[in-house]
């Protein structure tokens, strides 16, 4: 009689803990991040006509499965059913984009949980997949922008489209187109060998060229407005994640001044190379790190 008791005990105990602990071991879902290429930043080549050069767009980075749009995280873009409608089974690297400038108008257009809503649907017919590679095509690249080409001009759809790439014999060409970019509120090129193969993670082959550089921080603090911005934002304290703090005190609408970012979250800044100490020259703020 005892053995039943002391049964009937451990099976309650067991009975009444056993939901809290399936509850409490269950793992918040995390997508699969898809297996993107990465550029580097530019370094001097001894020949230039050996790469393809395209526009660094300022948009937001997909990955065409050949099913569905991602995000450079894994996570899925609710893009209307009549975006992708006609698009290729081949897997697709590229770029969401509306046009220079409109960096903020398209994330708040793609960043829509639900892409049906009446507000996305508007927006979404301003939007063009720009393709820039293969990522399971095994030739080199130069024969990945031909199957680009191919694959641009057969598909049936306004949205999808290739960016162009180009060949230059002289770097004075290229630093000439990127002047005249920069001029048209551009953010930079896109240089990349020929003969490069797609590799996962960050490549030599490929880089960026722009006329200045950009990381990102964390805030973790402020310093008070003056004058004009009296009561308002005077400057971000922030971190790298190389640990290297220091402030930004421009950059920032009269909107950001009044409503800043809050402390820990992640910024974009821009700025032209390093002090002696490590700390980024004449850094200004650029905006709040795109949630993938």
């Amino acid at each position: 009689m005892k053995n039943y008791r002391l049964g009937i005990i451990i099976f309650c105990i067991v009975f009444v803990n056993l939901p809290h602990k399936v509850a409490t071991a269950k793992q918040p879902f995390k997508p699969e991040k898809p297996q993107l290429q990465h550029a580097t930043h530019y370094h001097e080549v001894s020949d230039i006509s050996h790469y393809f050069v395209s526009e660094k767009l300022d948009g937001v980075r997909g990955y065409w499965n050949g099913h569905q749009l991602f995000t450079r995280q894994g996570n899925t873009i609710n893009t209307p059913a009549w975006f992708t409608k006609n698009w290729p089974t081949t897997p697709l690297d590229g770029e969401l984009w509306l046009s220079r400038d409109q960096f903020q108008a398209l994330l708040s257009c793609v960043s829509k949980k639900r892409a049906e809503q009446n507000q996305a649907l508007s927006c979404w017919k301003d939007v063009r997949f720009m393709i820039f590679d293969l990522p399971s095509y095994q030739g080199p690249f130069h024969q990945r922008v031909l199957k680009m080409k191919s694959l641009s001009k057969k598909t049936q759809s306004p949205y999808l489209a290739m960016i162009p790439q180009k060949k230059y014999n002289r770097m004075a060409d290229v630093d000439k187109r990127l002047v005249t970019l920069i001029a048209a509120h551009g953010e930079g090129l896109m240089l990349h060998h020929e003969n490069a193969l797609y590799k996962a993670g960050r490549s030599a082959s490929l880089m960026k060229l722009k006329k200045y550089q950009d990381d990102e921080a964390i805030v973790i603090g402020y310093t008070a407005g003056k004058g004009k911005y009296l009561g308002q934002l005077g400057a971000l304290k922030v971190k790298t994640k190389d640990n290297i703090t220091f402030k930004i005190g421009s950059g920032f609408s009269d909107n950001q001044r009044a409503n800043p970012p809050k402390i820990g979250t992640t910024i974009t800044f821009k700025y032209n190379g390093l002090t002696q100490a490590g700390i980024p020259r004449f850094a200004r703020f650029w905006r709040v790190k795109t949630v993938d």
